[in-house]
């Protein structure tokens, strides 16, 4: 009498690179959109972070004349008080600790004010900390209140959402 074979259950090797093939697809198509929407969340985080700055300065300028606008973000923070009396060098205007640090959302905030007694402008700017993982945009304001993006060197642009380098797409053909 023969020897009975056991059917043999699981997988082949073949039907496992199969799965493995196609998850490897899924991912190749997945990560560089989810690096690009990376990308423009830090680079909209920083836009709103320079239209706080932008307000916050505002409001300094009037509240303390004599001085004119703040010459640094830390200016513009309670400056490690507790905001029970304020003066120039807290303000606490700007309460995000994060952003009176002058590092937020992967980008570098700089402001220089004018040099003059009192103040009448500044200059901001919001660089990405690490070239393409940060941001493709670096972004500058003034006492006006206009916000423009470019690049390193590169023209600045109004903000509208499709400026600096153009993202490029790989082409399958």
């Amino acid at each position: 009498m023969p020897a009975r074979q056991i059917p043999l259950r699981g997988f082949s090797l073949v039907e496992m690179l199969m799965v493995v093939a196609v998850i490897l697809l899924i991912a190749a198509i997945t990560v560089p959109n989810l690096l690009r929407a990376r990308e423009r969340a830090n680079e909209a985080a920083a836009v709103a972070s320079v239209r706080a700055i932008n307000i916050a300065e505002t409001m300094y300028y009037n509240a303390y004349p004599l001085v004119g606008y703040a010459g640094s973000l830390a200016d513009l923070g309670s400056g490690g008080s507790s905001c029970e009396s304020t003066s120039p060098s807290n303000a606490c205007i700007l309460m995000d600790n994060t952003l009176t640090s002058g590092l937020k959302s992967g980008y570098t905030f700089d402001l220089a004010s004018d040099g003059q007694i009192p103040s009448q402008g500044y200059t901001l700017t919001a660089s990405p900390q690490s070239g393409r993982a940060s941001g493709r945009c670096s972004f500058f304001s003034d006492q006006t209140g206009t916000i423009s993006a470019g690049t390193s060197g590169g023209s600045r642009l109004s903000v509208d959402g499709n400026n600096c380098e153009p993202v490029s797409t790989p082409s399958y053909r």
